[in-house]
């Protein structure tokens, strides 16, 4: 992460311009998902490079051609810095910007954020931005299609991350799950613990889980334990019911993004207060 590790520090940081580009409105017909294939590639399609972080051109199930298209990364990966623990930010203007990739990792398009939907540090590390342009603007312009955010919980299964801010794909499976992670001031629950052998690097930050089944994106990656210190910052543990606490050198580790599904109303718009939702709420 921060890696909070996976975010690259400010000396390294790149900056991408938008490219102005326009296209008539097209009708709100409904958007049609990527077909599934029988065995996603794991290639670059719909990853996007920020100055910072990795993010993703995401979809809901339910998300329409003309609907304002969504960017998704890391809560950490927020253009104001890191989410003290506890806030959630909704429906607030933005200007972020980021350059959607090819499947090979070349330059497409400049996309550009208007607003942050949702955004927290807390629960899980999620941002979500919505998009200037629409769903089926951008895939007239550059023939790409969103990844669709699944809408049930993953299970342990071949994934793979690919890192828009690299342009590089991360060969990490989902092993299994952590009911409490905990780094520094941040607590997250749920959180995906990949397989031994992913190898993730600062700067992946915000990059997709893809499962390699259906090519949906079933997670996030955010951090992983550097040093092998405890529950301090770039050094998540996994915290037991009784408060004990486990390290292991070198995990790393996810969040939840299906959680986005369980607050959706008809409109496809985030209801924080309908039953079920699973996004962390903020606080009175």
């Amino acid at each position: 992460m921060p890696t909070l590790s996976r975010r690259l520090p400010t000396a390294l940081l790149t900056t991408f311009a938008a490219v102005a580009l326009a296209l008539a409105a097209t009708p709100a017909t409904a958007l049609a998902a990527p077909a599934a294939p029988a065995l996603a590639v794991a290639d670059l399609t719909a990853t996007i490079r920020l100055s910072n972080c990795s993010a993703s051109l995401v979809r809901y199930p339910t998300s329409l051609g003309s609907d304002q298209a969504m960017m998704l990364t890391n809560g950490h990966c927020f253009e104001g810095g890191f989410l003290p623990a506890g806030q959630v930010i909704t429906n607030r203007a933005s200007t972020r910007r980021g350059t959607l990739l090819s499947s090979s990792g070349s330059s497409l398009l400049g996309v550009t954020a208007d607003r942050v939907l949702y955004a927290t540090m807390t629960g899980t590390d999620v941002l979500l931005y919505r998009l200037t342009r629409t769903y089926a603007s951008i895939q007239a312009i550059t023939g790409v299609t969103a990844r669709t955010i699944a809408s049930s919980h993953p299970a342990p299964a071949d994934t793979f991350v690919p890192s828009g801010y690299f342009a590089r794909v991360f060969d990490c499976d989902v092993h299994t799950f952590v009911p409490t992670l905990r780094e520094d001031q941040w607590t997250w629950h749920d959180s995906i613990r990949f397989a031994d052998g992913c190898a993730t690097i600062p700067g992946t930050s915000g990059s997709p889980i893809i499962s390699a089944a259906t090519g949906e994106l079933v997670g996030i990656n955010n951090t992983s334990n550097e040093s092998g210190q405890s529950c301090t910052l770039d050094n998540p543990c996994e915290v037991a019911d009784d408060g004990s606490a486990t390290v292991v050198q070198g995990r790393r580790y996810g969040q939840q993004t299906y959680w986005f599904t369980t607050c959706l109303t008809a409109g496809r718009t985030i209801d924080l207060t309908l039953a079920g939702c699973l996004l962390t709420r903020p606080t009175a």
